[in-house]
């Protein structure tokens, strides 16, 4: 068995590795994005826990309660958290929308 190894020259082995530069296109002031630093509030950890706990609580409901099937409920459950999904994304695209002046 054979390795293909890189010949690199010996000054070249001593140099120190030159740093990545970042890219303007990561900027999130250009992209119109969140800096990676922004803080999520309580209120919003608040609310998203509230939502688990209610897909949960509807699994457990119809599987428990109403017991139409672990499968059943997984499915049920599932598409409920699909749809609160879908309506924070709304809801998000929404409130951005309304935060940036139009353009023109």
């Amino acid at each position: 068995m054979t390795v293909d190894r890189d010949t690199t020259a010996e000054s070249q082995r001593d140099v120190a590795p030159v740093p990545a530069e970042v890219s303007t296109a990561d900027d999130p002031r250009r992209t119109g994005g969140a800096a990676a630093t922004s803080t999520v509030s309580t209120a919003t950890v608040v609310a998203y826990a509230v939502a688990g706990a209610a897909v949960l609580g509807w699994f457990l409901f119809g599987w428990l309660v109403l017991r139409q099937g672990f499968v059943d409920s997984v499915g049920e459950s599932a598409g409920a958290a699909f749809a609160l999904l879908l309506i924070v994304s709304i809801v998000g695209t929404v409130r951005r929308g309304r935060r940036r002046p139009p353009a023109g």
